[in-house]
């Protein structure tokens, strides 16, 4: 399956039925900039003051830098060149491919992530944190702004699970370190719940519960190694299960509300008229 990832417009979903949340403002509802900003799937809350701040969003033609400010549904918002609207959520599962950049768009037109969904729902949706080009595995995407933001804040410590192998086997002490805790040049870097394969002794699963750049491939550097292959298997309490690589699914009802208990937001109603 490696060459899933350059093969534009022929990925499908598992699961067609999307779970989507219609945000239910009225045409004259008055709602504060930031979650107009956020709940169009731009950025969260913060973020979106901070291009307020800047004076990088426009209603109706007109910049605006005051904090606070409410807009209408139907008012024109255009934050760094980019018009909003107000979209349904939408929640997607991605089973990422080697060689493919978690980027909505490539300068040098290489595979990103978003040709392996590509008019997948018919919604501007946004990965939810990165894989790097050679990392394959688990990637949500969704235009829910806040709910992206919380899921890669360090503050929530979000459950990473990655399968992990490299170029020799690592030590039972050397696993033991990870457990323990070791420094990196960017701070104590810790894995929780290691598992080393009998079968397959360079293979090992490990978790994490943060996502500073490159963490795995350093931790395995550390014990002067280096990954050869690297797969992210559990994210979130999400799974692989039944998506293969290069495929993707809705995420379900249940799994949506799970990640914003998760990270302790409202979960969503779902039965609302649409």
């Amino acid at each position: 399956m490696s060459k899933d990832g350059k093969r534009k417009h022929k990925n499908k979903a598992d699961n067609k039925k999307a779970q989507t949340v219609d945000q239910n403002y009225s045409q004259d509802e008055k709602i504060r900039l930031n979650k107009f900003i956020a709940h169009a799937g731009f950025c969260s809350r913060r973020e979106a003051d901070e291009y307020i701040s800047a004076g990088k969003v426009m209603i109706n033609g007109q910049v605006t830098t005051e904090l606070g400010t409410k807009v209408r549904r139907k008012d024109s918002v255009v934050v760094d060149g980019q018009n909003l609207s107000l979209e349904p959520f939408v929640y997607l599962l991605l089973h990422k491919s080697k060689d493919v950049i978690t980027t909505t768009d490539d300068e040098k037109d290489r595979t990103t992530v978003m040709d392996q969904i590509e008019d997948a729902t018919g919604y501007r949706v946004y990965p939810v944190g990165r894989l790097d080009r050679n990392t394959t595995g688990l990637l949500v995407l969704t235009n829910d702004g806040d709910l992206a933001h919380r899921l890669m804040h360090p503050s929530y410590s979000v459950r990473k699970t990655y399968l992990i192998t490299t170029d020799r086997p690592l030590s039972e002490a050397q696993l033991e370190a990870y457990l323990n805790g070791i420094e990196l040049e960017d701070g104590v870097a810790k894995g929780y719940n290691i598992t080393q394969f009998m079968d397959d002794p360079n293979t090992f699963e490990m978790s994490v519960f943060e996502g500073r750049n490159r963490l795995i491939r350093r931790m395995v550097e550390f014990h002067g190694t280096v990954v050869t292959k690297l797969k992210r298997i559990e994210y979130a309490g999400l799974t692989l299960k039944d998506v293969p690589m290069g495929r993707w699914r809705f995420l379900r009802q249940n799994e949506i509300n799970n990640l914003r208990k998760l990270v302790k937001l409202d979960t969503l109603d779902f039965n609302k008229k649409k």
